[in-house]
């Protein structure tokens, strides 16, 4: 019975070993993005370069469990909630409040991991589940509306636009705008492009 409790608190030291190094990950991916290193993990994390190694081979393995470690604390918003308000423009509004604060939650790994996209070409692959996920939202939310073949095209675009994290971030860090007014803005140019339709 004693090495069983041995092996299940060797297992839990581990496993506690292994969560903090994914969170002193993430704090630095966030802080200094492309420039973390194993090394700064480590010390972060209160361990050795070689735990760090033993727990994640390489720096693939380390950014797929940050990213799912993340991304499992901040899910986005259910698109498929959005679907059961039936009014196009009322749908978009809850969207846009939904998706602006995920974004305002979430924004310092945002910009981090759009910063570092070019430089760290595994985050493309990682993040790929993301982008599909805002194309899923894009098309629900253009499902809501009726109009023409050859406006759908220009009604997805803004939509994906107005989704966009750049977008919110431009409205409200740059333009100097709040949630509600972003969120005004975009359901304004959708609206007209809709009703110029």
């Amino acid at each position: 019975m004693a090495r069983k409790y041995k092996l299940q608190r060797r297992a839990q030291r581990q496993e506690e070993t292994r969560q903090r190094i994914i969170e002193a990950a993430i704090q630095l991916h966030q802080a200094i993005g492309a420039r973390t290193t194993i090394t700064a993990v480590a010390e972060r994390a209160g361990v050795e370069r070689l735990t760090v190694y033993r727990h994640f081979p390489d720096e693939r393995s380390l950014i797929i469990a940050c990213t799912s470690h993340y991304q499992a604390q901040n899910p986005p918003p259910d698109p498929d909630s959005w679907k059961r308000i039936a009014d196009a423009q009322q749908r978009l509004r809850r969207a846009l409040t939904e998706i602006y604060a995920f974004h305002r939650r979430t924004e310092q790994m945002s910009a981090a991991a759009l910063r570092d996209m070019e430089e760290v070409p595994i985050l493309r692959e990682v993040l790929a589940p993301s982008f599909a996920y805002w194309q899923q939202a894009r098309d629900g939310l253009a499902a809501a509306w009726e109009v023409s073949a050859p406006q759908q095209r220009l009604l997805e675009a803004a939509l994906g636009h107005a989704l966009d994290f750049q977008t919110w971030r431009s409205l409200v860090r740059q333009q100097g705008l709040d949630d509600e007014q972003a969120i005004e803005l975009m359901s304004s140019m959708v609206r007209c492009l809709v009703a110029d339709g």
